[in-house]
């Protein structure tokens, strides 16, 4: 797959309007209605409007920066626009017909050959998903109850009187530059193209009802805190049936032991004082569970240990980070009577060796 910004010919450095801008001149060369049985002026169409639907939204754009593609819409399950040139010529002029002014983008520039009101689709459906860091280690399959608005049994529907169907409605002014057409949606039927008539019972003017449905997603491995999966086709329906995709934002549960820091996790680990002088093996805990750890002999309080491969995956890759351990060594805040003796004649035995220090004055 192509890098974004080569599709649209900018830099990595370039400005939301440069992109815009760049975007809108592609449109314009590759449109099908252009280039009429051109299959791949169509695929150049469509990709770029996959790139830009991607660079001109700053969420996407910071994670396609960092993870290039395999950021773009997380998981399989009809991720936003990463899974390569499949969007949909409707989405496509639904998506970025602001752009061009609203309405029908290129009915100006060719003559109106075709309706592009784009395919209305019903509201999106935000949640958030709580994992445990072992879930976003090994990656996890989630069961969600969701609860959407779908068009209730024995709804029927007319055709609306403002736009006659048409979902859009025209308008024509006068100005200094000559008279102006501006196509918007429709204000009656939200470009629907239709309303509510008759309706059961118990249902709403709208013609909605809610219901729960159950919807399972496979998590990958390696999210963090702030990413998010679309479902597409999961969300609200509108009077069409045509529903709005649902939106997974992950978060992260704080975790017993472990902090986070990208693919790198810290764990602090408390050991005695023998310990640090003599050195050690130790058994301490890991995402993957537990796993000993070498203390050299002599170290220090504050040292920091490395263990390599035992951090979190990245996203899409089989690397992983590190675990990074903070040694601490304990005091101990009572003796025995016996243990001190001990330790007094280590501090004498200390005492014999140069101290820097020894001769500043506190």
């Amino acid at each position: 797959m192509r890098d974004f910004y080569d599709v649209l010919g900018v830099s990595k450095d370039s400005s939301a309007d440069e992109i815009k801008k760049a975007y809108r001149k592609l449109a314009l060369k590759f449109h099908p209605d252009k280039n009429p049985g051109n299959e791949q002026a169509e695929k150049n169409f469509k990709e770029a409007a996959e790139a830009y639907s991607v660079l001109s939204n700053d969420q996407k754009r910071s994670q396609y920066d960092q993870f290039g593609h395999a950021g773009v819409g997380m998981g399989s399950q009809g991720a936003g626009f990463g899974g390569g040139v499949h969007m949909n010529m409707d989405d496509i002029f639904s998506q970025f017909g602001d752009i061009f002014g609203g309405g029908s983008p290129f009915g100006d520039i060719f003559g109106g050959g075709r309706q592009r009101g784009g395919r209305v689709k019903g509201a999106d459906i935000r949640i958030k998903l709580s994992l445990h860091y072992e879930e976003i280690n090994k990656g996890v399959e989630k069961k969600i109850k969701v609860k959407r608005s779908v068009v209730a049994d024995g709804v029927e529907f007319t055709t609306c009187s403002t736009c006659q169907g048409q979902g859009q409605v025209t308008q024509i002014a006068n100005t200094v530059l000559g008279r102006m057409q501006q196509t918007s949606v429709c204000p009656r039927c939200g470009g629907n193209g239709k309303t509510v008539g008759k309706r059961p019972s118990g249902v709403g003017p709208d013609g909605m009802i809610k219901k729960d449905k159950t919807i399972s997603i496979k998590v990958p491995a390696g999210v963090e805190s702030g990413n998010y999966m679309t479902v597409e086709g999961q969300g609200n329906e509108n009077v069409l049936g045509n529903a709005g995709d649902l939106l997974v934002v992950f978060e992260e549960k704080p975790h017993q032991y472990f902090v986070r820091d990208s693919e790198n996790i810290f764990i602090e680990l408390t050991i005695s004082y023998p310990d640090a002088v003599f050195g050690n093996k130790i058994e301490i805990p890991t995402l993957d569970g537990k796993s000993t750890l070498k203390i050299p002999p002599g170290i220090q309080s504050g040292k920091l240990l490395r263990m390599r491969g035992k951090g979190f995956p990245m996203l899409r890759s089989s690397s992983k980070g590190d675990q990074i351990v903070r040694v601490v060594v304990e005091t101990p805040s009572s003796l025995s009577r016996g243990s001190k003796k001990i330790i007094e004649s280590l501090r004498n035995e200390l005492s014999q060796i140069k101290n820097p220090y020894s001769k500043i004055d506190l």
